[in-house]
Parts: C-alpha cells; sequence; structure tokens
C-alpha cells in the first residue's frame, strides 16, 4: 500500500498546562503510563504502515521524542522525528514538511489519538473510493468520572460533548458538510444548491472528526499551497475540500437555517424548505454525478463502529478520561495484562499493612506504600514514595512523587517530582513537575506550578 504516515505530534500546548513541560512534552505525557504517542505507534505497526514522519513543535521536544522513539521503535518501525516551529497549526506543520511527502496518498494522525481503530481500514477506503480525502469519524466520548459520587454530585457524571455536526450521504460514505469548533453551537446552515445536488443528507452530532485522514498527495500539496494562511486541518483544510466537492453543483438559492438535535435534522423557522427532496440517488449516481466532474473533491468518511474505542487528549478532562479508561472499560488498550481483581501491580511495588489496592488501578514498579492505604480508579508511577494513611481516588500521580502521611487526592493530576507534604487535600487540582504542596494545605480545583524564570 503506497501510503506514507505523518503523525502530528504537537509541542508543549498551553491547554495542557502544568501537566507539558520543557522536559515532558505532549507526546510523552504518560496515559496509563506509557506516553500517548506509543498508542498511535502501535496502531500503525499494527497496520503494517512502518515508514513514519513525526512532527513535533519546538527543537528541543523533538530531540525527546526523538530519543525516546529510536529506544522504544527500535528494529519496529522507521520513524523519522522532523521540528517544526511552534504555533503554526496543523496545516502548517504539514506545510512546513509537505517536500518530504512523495506517496501517492498520505496518511495524517493527531499524535493524541488513543482508539483501536486500525488505520489501515481507514487507508483502504480511502483507496477504494478513490476519494481526496477520507476522514475517520467515531462515536462522541463521554467525559466525567467513572463513580459521580466520589467526586462530589451528579454534575460530575460522564455525558457526551457535541464536537461536529455533519451531514452525510445515504450510503453513509461521503463527507457532504461539516461544523466544527464554536459553530457547533449555532444552528446549522445548508444552502438550497447542496441538497438539490445531493438529494438527501442525513446531520448527525453524534459523530466526531477523530483527527485521523488519509489524503491524495496531490489534492493536499495544492490545498496548502494555494490556502498558504491555513492553519487548521479540522477547521479549515476539510471544510474547504468538502465544500468544493460541490461546486459544480447549480448555484444560487438562500440559505435555509436548520435546528440540529440528535439524529434528526427539521427546519428552524416557517421556510418549510425540507432537508431532503425525498430524491434518493443510488450510490453509483451519486458518485458519477458529484464526485467524478473534473475539478471536484471527493470526500469520504469512514465511520468506526460504536463499540470502537476513540478520544483525543487534548484537555486535561480528555487526559484524565482516557487514564480512566485505558485502566477502566478500554483495558485492551493498555497493552498489560490484568490480574484478576482488575488491576496491574508490579512486583517490584511494595505495599504496606491494610493497603488496598481497588479495581482500575496501575501501580508501577519500585513505587512503594505505607501502612493503611487506599487507591480506588487510578493509575500510580514509577519509584513513587507513599507514606501512611494516604487516599487517592480517581487521580493519576506520575513518576518519582513523593506523598507524605495523612494525604488525600482526588480527581486530580500530579506530575513528575511532585512532594506533597504530609495531611495534604487536593481535589480536582493539577500539579505541575517539581512542585511542594506544602503540610496541612487543601487546595480545590486549582492548578500549581512552580514560577518560571524568565531571562
Amino acid at each position: 500500500m503506497d501510503f506514507q504516515v505523518v503523525v502530528l505530534a504537537g509541542g508543549t500546548s498551553e491547554k495542557l498546562s502544568p501537566l507539558v513541560s520543557k522536559d515532558v512534552p505532549k507526546a510523552l505525557l504518560p496515559v496509563a503510563n506509557r506516553p500517548v504517542l506509543s498508542y498511535v505507534l502501535d496502531l500503525l505497526e499494527a497496520s503494517d504502515l512502518k515508514d513514519i514522519i513525526v512532527v513535533v513543535e519546538g527543537q528541543e521536544a523533538a530531540r525527546l521524542v526523538g530519543a525516546w522513539a529510536t529506544s522504544a521503535y527500535l528494529d519496529r518501525l522507521l520513524v523519522e522525528v522532523v521540528a517544526v516551529p511552534e504555533d503554526i497549526g496543523t496545516a502548517g506543520a504539514l506545510r512546513a514538511i509537505s517536500k518530504r511527502l512523495t506517496a501517492n496518498d498520505v496518511l495524517v494522525i493527531s499524535g493524541d489519538l488513543v482508539t483501536d481503530v486500525l488505520p489501515g481500514a481507514v487507508a483502504a477506503t480511502h483507496r477504494r473510493n478513490g476519494a481526496a480525502v477520507t476522514a475517520l469519524l467515531c462515536s462522541v466520548p463521554v467525559s466525567g468520572p467513572s463513580d459521580a459520587a466520589s467526586s462530589g454530585g451528579k454534575d460530575k457524571a460522564k455525558k457526551p460533548t457535541r464536537l461536529n455536526i455533519v451531514g452525510l450521504d445515504i450510503t453513509r460514505q461521503f463527507l457532504l458538510h461539516i461544523v466544527s469548533g464554536t459553530d457547533v453551537e449555532k444552528d446549522v446552515r445548508v444552502y438550497k444548491r447542496k441538497i438539490r445536488a445531493v438529494g438527501e443528507m442525513e446531520i448527525r452530532s453524534d459523530l466526531m472528526d477523530a483527527h485521523l485522514y488519509a489524503f491524495k498527495r496531490t489534492t493536499l500539496q495544492h490545498v496548502l499551497e494555494e490556502k498558504d494562511a491555513y492553519r487548521s486541518i479540522r477547521l479549515e483544510v476539510l471544510p474547504y475540500l468538502v465544500r468544493n466537492q460541490l461546486r459544480s453543483s447549480p448555484s444560487g438559492g438562500e440559505g435555509t437555517v436548520i435546528d440540529e438535535t440528535g439524529d434528526a435534522a427539521v427546519p428552524s423557522n416557517n421556510h418549510l424548505q425540507c432537508l431532503s427532496q425525498h430524491r434518493i440517488l443510488a450510490p453509483s449516481a451519486f458518485k458519477k454525478d458529484l464526485l467524478s466532474a473534473g475539478g471536484t473533491y471527493r470526500c469520504c468518511v469512514y465511520i468506526a463502529s460504536k463499540n470502537k474505542y476513540c478520544h483525543r487528549l487534548d484537555s486535561i478532562q480528555a487526559y484524565c478520561d482516557i487514564n480512566r479508561d485505558v485502566v477502566g472499560d478500554a483495558s485492551h488498550l493498555s497493552g498489560y495484562s490484568f490480574s484478576a481483581q482488575n488491576n496491574i501491580i508490579h512486583p517490584t511495588s511494595v505495599l504496606g499493612s491494610k493497603t488496598t489496592i481497588g479495581p482500575q488501578c496501575m501501580l508501577a514498579e519500585g513505587s512503594q506504600l505505607g501502612d493503611k492505604c487506599s487507591v480506588k480508579r487510578s493509575v500510580i508511577g514509577r519509584h513513587c514514595r507513599i507514606g501512611s494513611n494516604v487516599k487517592i481516588v480517581n487521580s493519576v500521580v506520575m513518576n518519582h512523587v513523593v506523598i507524605e502521611d495523612g494525604c488525600h487526592i482526588q480527581g486530580s493530576v500530579v506530575c513528575n517530582n511532585v512532594q506533597l507534604q504530609e495531611r495534604a487535600i487536593l481535589k480536582d487540582c493539577q500539579v505541575g513537575a517539581g512542585y511542594i504542596v506544602t503540610a496541612g494545605s487543601e487546595y480545590k480545583a486549582e492548578s500549581l506550578s512552580k514560577k518560571v524564570e524568565r531571562f
């Protein structure tokens, strides 16, 4: 299969502060004690896609990612890590490496994607349809702790969010309309000429753009060159291609506002221009009439089945959600074998008297817990030192963390080399690397980090 693979691994995203740092770029953030980038690379390996360009924002972040990838995937994958300037966006990152792309088709995947959908399936669909672009669409993930009562109330319960609004043809093979970003909270405007052209369109809000795309190389390079101000694949490149696949359809007609709720679309006012004109085109006719005409782009989708897992690590909440899932309902993604108690306790770890590690927990090598500790639905990293009478619930504790006696941690993320002095309490907090939480202090819904000196 003549595909090149580009993984967009980001750099030090401000949205993930204080979890990311100059020492831990986004690609190396641990998910169930593995760098998040490893989930994408393992997935590509499973699809026999082994020649990979990993694009990282910033020279130092690229150096760290390159060193890790060389060590972890030696003799398994051919990984070339390329540094690009920071804050140029996903389209800018592709533009920066465009000359390296020579294959007929290019698979572009976000380095923060955690999924069990094989990229090879998307690539095969793309090639079969002869598409300009094929996008992976997945069910919208739920967000929030697995146990609402443990984190303080009903408002914390797991809930879906609206990430995209998409319009599909009747065969659900072709992407006819897409709305992303802040526009998803607005009414959807579908033009009459588009409805005339396609005959019938299904509007969906229960699917998300997973940031995994197969592009025809020449199309991708053309758009990146012609639209040199575009910064985002999701917000600009993909919508541009979707709009232009119908540009040879009849022109004119006023816009129609459609109020979109759930899977059905209904007119929101008295202009009864229906979404469907009740003219159903056969798939072959659809392709012939709209997508094979000169100058148009064929935009296709691969819709993952509902039982597939798909989530992006693009926020602190998503980081917590993914860690929860990978040691919980999606434990098959972790790469580990769980015990009969549905947890993982490394044989080199040490547990004190009357200390319990509950289901859906992970305790990495070399970590020690004192007496009468309780750990529930949490991940604890390597070589941590945890005192007695410590409670950890729905949290992620990274590597080399010191937690003294009597501390309580709930719904929080504690980064590398943090020290919690005795009786400290954290609830729904993020603690940056190297921070010291003083004895007896209590924090709720705060972000704690060391001040960075600027020269």
